[in-house]
């Protein structure tokens, strides 16, 4: 979701990836239909590891990770605590989606800054 928002409204602003350490291959049918609701076509992105990205980066977003954040060179590093949106009923996925879209949005405000 974030790699999403990130490009739909950083565009020219941002280079967005999205990883984490345990992905599924591809990407949950109701996280694409959530974030086609929200305006933002995922369809055509696919679950990474973090072995599949390679830094550094300038910003390195974890997302609730806790003890256990992935080694992801980054000059800026910020951990997210959000609740994983998978299980979850759509209300709490919605939710979830809405504050990561809220969080990338401060975030460009920043960069941009």
């Amino acid at each position: 979701m974030a790699e999403g928002f990130a490009r739909a409204h950083g565009a020219n602003a941002v280079e967005a990836f999205s990883a984490g350490t345990r992905p599924a291959g591809a990407v949950d049918p109701r996280t694409i239909d959530a974030m086609a609701a929200a305006g933002v076509d995922i369809a055509a992105q696919r679950s990474k590891s973090v072995d599949e990205v390679e830094g550094p980066f300038d910003y390195v977003i974890t997302m609730g990770c806790g003890d256990e954040c992935p080694a992801v060179a980054g000059i800026r590093r910020d951990d997210w605590p959000l609740e994983d949106p998978v299980g979850l009923t759509d209300r709490g996925l919605n939710q979830v989606r809405d504050e990561i879209e809220r969080r990338v949005l401060s975030l460009l405000e920043e960069i941009r800054g």
